[in-house]
């Protein structure tokens, strides 16, 4: 009689020793403080201009064993650009270039998860900005991971990406240097639990 459940006991513990490891479920730590989504863009050629947004929320997975399963969703208030200037960010938000009012959310949902051999990814995905839908490639690298001093399990990844504004309905004329905008991009996730 006992030999029936040693047996399933036995075949239980192997069926879950030999199931393969699931990816792991991350939560953007904003909350924290430890996300950025930031841009520079040139102010006529001649220096630069930097801002970020306050504002966004996002989730990612990453599977070790099949790195091209991980996925990143990421939701941007555009309302919330900051480049420390109210009159500037006043001009940001109008319908010159993010139109706010219409356009209150800025969306990017990978498509793929590239990692490559000397440990850069090509992250592809589609991003919502101003009202339009394009395709683009984040190059991303692993920061680092581990346990954190409050029992957590944290993942950080950054990135930078070229946008060209126009692309996106931006057609604002700030000159021939500012057509295009850098973003970078520091991601630390929480794993949920």
């Amino acid at each position: 009689m006992k030999k029936p459940f040693i047996t399933t006991t036995l075949l239980l513990a192997m069926s879950v020793l030999a199931a393969p490891l699931q990816a792991a479920d991350y939560k953007i730590d904003t909350k924290g403080a430890h996300a950025f989504i930031q841009f520079k863009i040139k102010h006529l050629g001649y220096s630069w201009l930097l801002g970020r947004f306050n504002k966004f929320s996002g989730e990612f997975s990453y599977d070790e064993k099949n790195p091209k399963a991980s996925k990143i969703e990421v939701n941007i208030d555009a309302r919330s650009i900051d480049s420390n200037h109210a009159e500037r960010d006043k001009h940001l938000r109008s319908d010159d270039f993010l139109h706010v009012k219409k356009y209150p959310t800025a969306k990017f949902v990978s498509t793929s998860f590239n990692e490559k051999s000397n440990g850069k990814i090509a992250l592809n995905g589609k991003l919502t900005l101003h009202g339009v839908t394009k395709p683009i490639t984040i190059d991303l690298k692993h920061i680092g991971h581990g346990t954190d001093p409050w029992g957590g399990y944290r993942r950080g990844f950054e990135g930078s990406t070229t946008l060209t504004l126009k692309d996106f309905g931006i057609n604002y004329d700030l000159g021939p240097a500012s057509r295009t905008v850098e973003m970078f991009l520091s991601i630390e996730g929480i794993r949920k639990k």
